[in-house]
């Protein structure tokens, strides 16, 4: 269990990482430099479109990692901890009387 927690957790660090670079690599719409002056050109020999897609899936499926090994960190730590939630040791705020009518 805890060699699983790790590799979780080295897993995580690296999606983390690939994706913070896909994104910083990605363009806005219009950010080349025909399209500062309105034209709908690009810069690039294949067309905006080529990378836009492989980025986007990129970032899409590395999101979705993340999001996993995200959910699998708290499950396994959970586990290993034997914690459990925070909000088990809340106690329920008093109830009050309600207020008399009249006056």
């Amino acid at each position: 269990m805890n060699f699983l927690f790790y590799f979780v957790i080295v897993v995580h660090v690296i999606v983390c990482l690939f994706l913070i670079g896909v994104v910083l690599l990605q363009q806005g719409r219009s950010a080349d430099l025909a399209g500062a002056f309105g034209g709908q050109g690009s810069q690039t020999a294949f067309g905006p479109r080529a990378a836009a897609n492989v980025l986007t899936r990129l970032t899409t499926w590395s999101a979705i990692i993340f999001m996993i090994t995200s959910i699998s960190l708290v499950i396994l730590y959970m586990r290993a901890s034997g914690s459990h939630s925070v909000l088990e040791t809340v106690k329920p705020a008093p109830v009050s009387a309600p207020a008399t009518p009249g006056k």
